[in-house]
């Protein structure tokens, strides 16, 4: 007998130990989200929601039942209920109906996961406000979701949504709605019932046409249209008084949206088919501080821009611009114009590499001197200020400027005034930096833009590589000769400004950055490229070689089809002669592919 008790013993143990080896979750973990509300299980590689976490605010806990003088710290039945539930980051693949045991979440994040379906059950939990389920493979949602009254933010990108029933309408109280990456062809009417909405994330879906209850989102700042398959901006959209921040980013646009925008500040229609700029467009822009029109068809730019008088920045990049006009120069606090990429005559390029207050010099020296003009206001400069932190800038335009100060470090007290704003762009250019300041990091969820032009930089310390949302950076006028491996990083960096600096190479890392449209690295000294890299670059359309030390352009240089504009003067090599680089980027191709051994593939 004693051989089968212990043979049982054995048995019981191994069930022990199989209970064990269950998805569980430390003890320790438990007991502190009884006491906290918050329970954070994101990346532990959870292929479901282990039981004892929808039971959490049920059962009795185990410390309960073995020792009822526990301490007065650890009274279970004081203890709260679950408020904040992350589960981002694992594997689950379902969200059991017992959800509904935890009706005190206000705070439910399932993203990053792999769920193509969910539980009715969601709808009892009625205090409900953050719902995150970004990242996973939902076709719909269950008609129970939109019963959740006191939602504020619901987060459904990336996944494979195609539509939206109009029940969406009554989720009153939402702030912020994202359903950016998805299929959707279309959108509810019911979207403008939503009038709490502050931000709305509309991009890369398949929308030919907006609804016009757009207009009752009177309280919208921020709305994101890119990447879709917009023609044109309805009319409807001029009840959104409050609109400051427009994407429309690579949509199919022959004109700019004309709104009453009495708040916008900030309008990117980038990679469209605008061929001109009317009037009417420009005059409703009354506070717009920052315009991109990069790659469109845009010809001339009509006089008319001067009403743009708060406008800092003006992105013209890659356009069909042939001359400018001189009342550009009378913009009053232009700070930012980037022309790059744009088949401009009667302007000499290096003064287009000077930069913005050189070019806008120049074209003011261009207006002839009118007397009546002294004393106008619109056309004086204004001087930048002599406050060391402008909050202005900051809290508004989201800008961090410290520019033709000659300092040789930025203060402290201007990265402790931007502490907690989502900072886009810095402008730290015409200094004495001999090294790039180590808080830009601070930023680096938010930060876009970047300038340190007209320094003395040596090295670009790895450090820069974390602000991976980084779309532009300019370095020109500093002592680089190499970039940082890790740069490859940047996965959305467009356009790199290096002119006048040290490099003897086409910099190796930048043939790892298939986002780039735009290189700018005139006036070094590179003495050779490789062009079956530079091909991988499939956006390039901006490079700069010019008043380099290239003894040979390789032929294959032609196969880059994607240029559109490639500046190679000032160069000491003898073909392509200078005849033909003068008529400029399809010819130098069409002459370099000429010369492809016909062995060679052509793309």
């Amino acid at each position: 007998m004693s051989r089968f008790k212990r043979a049982d013993k054995v048995d019981s143990l191994a069930g022990f130990r199989a209970e064990k080896i269950e998805p569980t979750i430390p003890h320790g973990l438990l007991k502190a989200a009884r006491k906290s509300g918050q329970l954070n299980l994101s990346g532990r590689g959870l292929t479901e929601v282990p039981q004892n976490v929808y039971r959490l605010n049920v059962d009795t806990p185990e410390e309960a039942k073995q020792n009822v003088s526990f301490g007065a710290s650890d009274r279970w039945w004081e203890q709260t209920d679950l408020t904040k539930l992350l589960l981002s980051s694992n594997q689950l693949t379902q969200l059991s109906d017992d959800i509904r045991l935890l009706p005190g979440l206000s705070t439910l994040d399932l993203h990053d996961n792999q769920l193509s379906s969910l539980p009715s059950a969601l709808g009892e939990l009625q205090e409900l406000q953050q719902l995150r389920l970004s990242h996973n493979q939902l076709r719909s949602l269950p008609v129970e979701v939109y019963t959740l009254k006191n939602l504020r933010s619901l987060t459904l990108q990336q996944n494979l949504l195609e539509s939206l029933p109009e029940e969406l309408g009554q989720l009153e109280n939402l702030t912020e709605l994202d359903l950016s990456n998805n299929q959707l062809t279309s959108l509810p009417s019911t979207l403008g019932r939503l009038t709490c909405l502050q931000k709305l994330h509309l991009c890369h879906n398949k929308l030919s046409c907006l609804p016009d209850s757009l207009t009752q989102l009177t309280n919208v700042k921020l709305l994101d249209c890119s990447n879709n398959q917009l023609t044109d901006i309805p009319a409807s959209l001029s009840g959104m008084l409050a609109l400051e921040q427009l994407y429309l980013r690579h949509n199919k646009l022959r004109l700019l949206p004309q709104l009453p925008a009495p708040a916008l500040k900030e309008l990117y229609v980038g990679n469209n088919q605008i061929e001109q700029l009317e009037t009417e467009q420009l005059a409703s822009l009354t506070v717009i501080s920052l315009l991109e029109l990069r790659d469109n068809k845009i010809k001339t730019l009509p006089d008319q821009i001067t009403l743009l008088s708060t406008l800092t920045r003006l992105d013209l990049t890659n356009n069909d611009i042939t001359t400018l006009p001189a009342s550009l120069s009378l913009l009053p606090n232009l700070k930012m114009l980037l022309l790059e990429g744009n088949p401009l005559r009667g302007i000499r390029r290096d003064l287009l590499t000077k930069g913005t207050n050189e070019l806008l010099k120049y074209l003011k020296g261009r207006i002839k001197e009118e007397p009546e003009r002294a004393d106008e206001g619109p056309t004086a400069m204004t001087l930048p200020s002599q406050a060391r932190v402008n909050v202005h800038n900051i809290k508004t335009l989201k800008s961090l400027m410290y520019s033709e100060k000659q300092a040789d470090n930025i203060p402290d007290e201007l990265f402790d005034a931007a502490v907690d704003q989502a900072i886009t762009t810095v402008n730290f250019s015409k200094n004495q930096l001999t090294s790039i300041p180590t808080r830009l990091v601070e930023f680096q969820s938010s930060l876009s833009d970047i300038n340190l032009g007209f320094n003395k930089l040596t090295c670009c310390p790895p450090d820069i590589c974390k602000l991976l949302q980084l779309t532009h950076i300019d370095l020109r006028n500093n002592q680089l000769n190499d970039l940082p491996s890790e740069m490859r990083n940047l996965t959305k960096l467009r356009s790199i400004i290096l002119n006048y600096n040290r490099f003897k190479s086409f910099p190796e890392v930048l043939y790892q950055i298939v986002s780039l449209d735009t290189v700018l690295l005139g006036n070094n000294q590179v003495g050779a490229l490789d062009p079956s890299r530079l091909m991988k670059l499939v956006h390039l359309s901006t490079l700069d070689l010019s008043n380099n030390d290239l003894l040979n352009i390789p032929p294959e240089l032609g196969l880059c089809v994607s240029l559109r504009c490639l500046s190679l003067e000032g160069n000491p090599f003898r073909t392509p002669r200078a005849a033909i680089v003068a008529k400029g980027t399809d010819a130098v191709l069409e002459y370099l592919r000429g010369r492809i051994p016909t062995s060679a593939p052509l793309p």
